[in-house]
């Protein structure tokens, strides 16, 4: 059976593939920008809030040519950019021209590795940081090493590969932690620190008005500066298929069927091997899409849907990209049941550009809703998080940012009764940092005085209420879900003032520092859960560091 259905579902990737040979004139190759790469997204996003160039900022990663395509346009409306975005500009067309121009002939960062022919492109750099921590729980560091690569063959198919190897004197990062920090595997040590890899990489082939891509990569979905709701890129990365289309200017459509890692483990499958227990874990899958639609200049209205499912195999219903997957579970389940564990979602994004340097986004994640019972508080209470906030830029004053942004999740969204049909992946939350009854007010001041420098001022005010139970049994009053009461109590909370500052030196290769000044208080148990140990209470902390590469 589980044959019959992977044969299904190579035809159907091999059909969409032939489909889009079949119209494919010649046209770059795509790879995609990793989305830490946090200062190109923040000058592609400054450029198109300044009213020079148009994108679809609900969907990251971009594609390296994609962004070539907007530093290009840019570049032929310097008119209209300050100094210090003109030098910004050229700083950053000595990498991404090379997506642009046909040969090696122009002024180009500095690369370990860098070959272009008529046929094939090759790069090849280092990656090597180290970030130290100092307050008064101790210090601790992060330190990171390994390389990245990308190539180009012919005029359609990308390579990309990207290997990092941690170490964490103390564990930054745990499933449970309210942070924004990598989300990691670790094997840990006895000191409390521990060590990760993530690998990263994969092969795309591109026609004129999309691609389709094999990736292993992170991802986020839904505007936002500092946290998504609906994919936030915070788990560790997953191998997806991955399809875009773009066929008109008005439209633009994104889907992924991806590979989750579940932690739970099948009993049924797992076995004793000599001395020791093999397990074996339950298989978990999703599948999402966004359908983008701009019907004026500067304005995008995006609505997409996802599922996650496991304990079966790969589903060839949730290959088509185009499906409202909610309805699907309904006819591949049992009626009354839902023996197979599929938990489906609903999102909406909008983003507004329409005023020069002013960018307005809101986005909202729905994990279950009852319009039958949205008003009555005694029955229910919507699962869902809703994110709003608004961008300035070079408002009253060139090179001068500011951003306001609240965030509220609902009790009991993105989480599911069934253990392995959680919105999660490796254990971790894959929508917003804070999980589900929580609460985000953040402000932000940022100031670029000079070409690739940025430095900020901050605020955040973080809260978390009680997890309530839920076993998704109708007749249990506990456990039910229904009339779950939003954040009446603070269990955990977090305010944090921070002052930060980066220098990119040469391309990919920055220096950093920050001031922060935190406070997390709250129930003991919950505050020795939701923070890392050397954060809770009042402290401040000082980081700085240095990295080249992600």
């Amino acid at each position: 059976m589980s044959r019959c259905i992977v044969r299904q579902a190579a035809r159907l990737l091999l059909v969409i593939f032939m489909a889009a040979s079949a119209f494919a004139p010649a046209h770059a190759q795509e790879i995609y920008q990793h989305v830490k790469n946090t200062d190109i997204y923040d000058f592609v996003d400054e450029l198109a809030n300044v009213g020079v160039i148009d994108i679809n900022s609900a969907i990251k990663p971009y594609s390296r040519k994609f962004i070539a395509q907007k530093l290009a346009e840019a570049s032929g409306k310097r008119e209209e950019l300050n100094a210090r975005q003109m030098k910004d500009l050229d700083f950053y067309l000595l990498d991404f021209n090379k997506e642009l121009k046909p040969d090696k002939n122009f002024k180009k960062r500095l690369d370990l590795l860098y070959y272009k022919d008529t046929l094939f492109t090759f790069s090849f750099n280092p990656i090597l940081g180290m970030s130290v921590y100092n307050n008064d729980s101790g210090s601790f560091y992060h330190r990171w090493n390994g390389a990245e690569a990308y190539a180009y063959v012919g005029e359609h198919f990308g390579f990309y590969a990207s290997l990092r190897d941690n170490h964490e004197s103390k564990r930054m990062s745990d499933p449970t932690y309210l942070n924004q920090n990598d989300a990691s595997n670790y094997k840990v040590d006895t000191k409390g620190g521990g060590d990760f890899d993530e690998m990263r990489g994969g092969l795309t082939y591109t026609w004129k008005w999309g691609s389709l891509g094999l990736v292993k990569d992170h991802m986020v979905w839904g505007d936002n500066y500092h946290g998504s709701n609906i994919l936030s890129g915070h788990q560790p990365s997953f191998t997806m298929l991955k399809l875009h289309l773009q066929p008109v200017r008005w439209f633009d459509f994104n889907y992924i069927h991806g590979w989750l890692v579940s932690d739970v483990v099948d009993s049924s499958r797992s076995y004793v091997n000599g001395q020791s227990l093999r397990k074996v874990y339950r298989q978990k899958y999703i599948a999402a899409n966004m359908f983008t639609f701009t019907p004026w200049r500067k304005f995008q209205f995006s609505i997409g849907n996802s599922i996650i499912y496991s304990d079966q195999d790969v589903q060839p219903a949730y290959l088509v990209p185009f499906f409202f997957y909610k309805t699907v579970d309904h006819a591949q389940t049992s009626t009354g049941s839902n023996f197979l564990g599929q938990n489906s979602q609903l999102f909406f994004n909008i983003s507004s550009r329409n005023l020069k340097n002013v960018h307005l986004y809101a986005s909202v994640f729905v994990d279950e809703i009852a319009l039958s019972r949205a008003t009555d508080k005694d029955k229910h209470t919507n699962f869902y998080s809703l994110k709003a906030g608004l961008h300035l830029s070079n408002l009253g004053l060139d090179n001068l940012f500011f951003t306001a942004e609240y965030t509220r999740t609902n009790p009991l969204a993105y989480r599911h009764y069934i253990e392995s049909a959680t919105y999660a992946s490796s254990s971790y939350n894959m929508g917003h940092y804070l999980g589900d009854n929580s609460e985000e007010g953040y402000v932000c001041i940022g100031y670029r005085p000079i070409s690739k420098l940025k430095v900020e001022a901050s605020y955040t005010l973080a809260s978390k209420g009680y997890e309530y139970a839920y076993t998704g049994v109708s007749s249990d009053p506990i456990g039910n879900g229904l009339g779950k009461p939003f954040l009446n109590r603070v269990y955990w909370q977090m305010k944090s003032i921070e002052l930060k500052a980066h220098y990119q030196i040469v391309n990919d290769a920055w220096i950093f520092a920050g001031l922060e000044s935190s406070d997390c208080t709250g129930k003991s148990n919950e505050l020795n859960t939701y923070t890392m140990p050397e954060y809770i209470g009042k402290l401040t902390t000082i980081n700085v560091g240095a990295n080249i590469g992600f």
